[in-house]
């Protein structure tokens, strides 16, 4: 197991590495640059020139590049084009609610995603497994900012029972943050809830019909029990690594999320940067974002081995 953690973390660092390797040039062949959005389109193209070798956008963009990864290596992001402030004093804060965001959608959409897909799979074939699936699979095909906006409307604005401000303010609470997290926490669930339960389902389904399991059944153990004990642990396998799938899916729904509750999370920042060519911020956020896909689906991965006998013996041999 020891040589295969190390075999996953050196993958993850060079797909990390690629990763951020593509974006850093993608983000140089946009048009336009910083300098032409900070002086405007009516800038003289002295000042313009000016700006670029003020900036550093004058240098070939290798040179660029080695600079950049060199300093975010030691954990310098540089400064922000657009705000001219460190790009740390903007990112980290926004990146802690952005997290703290996503982890109230987490906590909230695994445990009931999974236990939809139970609930379907046990149940298979009767009106409760149809509704689960149904419903599931047409709330997935509706994106998470429609739902949003939906959700803001009837439940935030007509009915009143949840407030439509994400952000509660720096000193609020616990029970308060997790309050005004939950209508954006919702409209992230009714996207995700489809795939995973589905997943969740199809493990079950597998799980029941195996023959250990009609094994278990003839020596008299009950159905709850060999529920219990033989069908959630092998129908959790792929629903593991269908959860990590949807880690990328989750950050791009933040994004849209935020904006539209006005949530002072990384979204905001990463389309501000796009828009005034802050290069150093998009680069440091898609790092961020990069970091944690990889780290996530690395931490599945390990998860799948340690609970998969058939893993764990192919690894050790």
């Amino acid at each position: 197991m020891g040589a295969y953690i190390l075999r996953r973390v050196g993958l993850a660092l060079v797909t990390v590495f690629l990763v951020t390797t593509a974006i850093f040039f993608m983000t140089h062949i946009l048009p336009g640059n910083a300098a032409e959005r900070i002086l405007g389109n009516l800038a003289e193209r002295e000042n313009v020139l000016l700006l670029e070798k003020q900036l550093g956008l004058d240098k070939p963009v290798l040179v660029q590049y080695t600079s950049w990864l060199g300093d975010a290596v030691r954990g310098d992001f540089g400064e922000s084009i657009q705000h001219r402030v460190p790009v740390e004093k903007l990112l980290v804060p926004s990146v802690g609610y952005s997290l703290r965001l996503a982890l109230v959608a987490f906590l909230l959409t695994i445990p009931i995603s999974i236990i939809g897909g139970i609930v379907a799979g046990v149940f298979r074939g009767r009106w409760i497994d149809r509704a689960i699936t149904v419903g599931g699979l047409s709330a997935a095909v509706v994106p998470e900012f429609v739902w949003a906006v939906l959700l803001v409307l009837v439940l935030g604005v007509n009915l009143h029972w949840l407030p439509t401000n994400a952000f509660p303010g720096t000193d609020a609470s616990v029970p308060e943050i997790v309050h005004h997290l939950l209508l954006p926490s919702v409209a992230l669930i009714l996207v995700l809830f489809g795939y995973i339960s589905r997943i969740a389902r199809a493990g079950v389904v597998e799980a029941i019909e195996s023959d250990y399991v009609r094994t278990a059944f003839l020596k008299g153990l009950s159905r709850p029990a060999a529920i219990r004990r033989h069908v959630l642990r092998n129908a959790l396998l792929p629903t593991i690594a269908v959860t990590a799938s949807m880690v990328p899916y989750l950050v791009g729904g933040l994004v849209a999320v935020e904006i539209i509750f006005n949530y002072p999370g990384f979204g905001g920042l990463l389309l501000k940067a796009v828009q005034y060519r802050d290069y150093p911020m998009l680069q440091s956020a898609v790092l961020i974002i990069s970091v944690v896909i990889v780290g996530v689906q690395l931490v599945a991965d390990i998860l799948f081995a340690v609970l998969n006998p058939r893993i764990r013996q192919k690894v050790s041999q």
